[in-house]
């Protein structure tokens, strides 16, 4: 029996740009431009502020471990046990992800821990940001 493959998302006109900067192995966020907020997810106008003067940022691609969740669920693609986690971005947006490279076990998943952005290959030309360790970067 074959594993269904993973979801492959979709480029809106507002999230075009940061799918585009995946393609390139970049994470791009959004950034107002009168008081310099940053957030996540694309959106035509700053959360914090209103303004509908945004523009696109390329994120450090470091982050922090925030929280995260241990799914033993099957999911489409999904070989559990995997890690469903959300991660504080150095810039300080939090955003949803999976985390690899580290065993999906409690023991191995440090909150806090530093964290590097990786890109795992959806469908033929689709890049999803996805984090590992930063200790690992070396052997990634």
């Amino acid at each position: 029996m074959s594993t269904p493959p993973k979801f492959v998302p979709q480029a809106t006109p507002e999230t075009q740009p940061y799918w585009d900067g995946t393609a390139a192995r970049e994470l791009r966020i959004q950034q107002c431009v009168p008081e310099q907020h940053t957030y996540f997810y694309p959106r035509t106008s700053c959360p914090v502020c209103g303004t509908e003067e945004v523009k696109w940022v390329t994120a450090s691609g470091r982050a922090q471990l925030h929280t995260y969740v241990i799914s033993h669920r099957p999911a489409p693609g999904f070989t559990p046990p995997y890690v469903i986690a959300v991660v504080e971005l150095e810039e300080g947006p939090r955003m949803m992800t999976n985390l690899v490279g580290v065993e999906p076990d409690p023991e191995h998943l440090e909150l806090d821990m530093d964290l590097v952005v990786d890109f795992e290959a959806r469908g033929d030309d689709v890049l999803v940001p996805v984090f590992r360790p930063a200790d690992s970067e070396a052997a990634a």
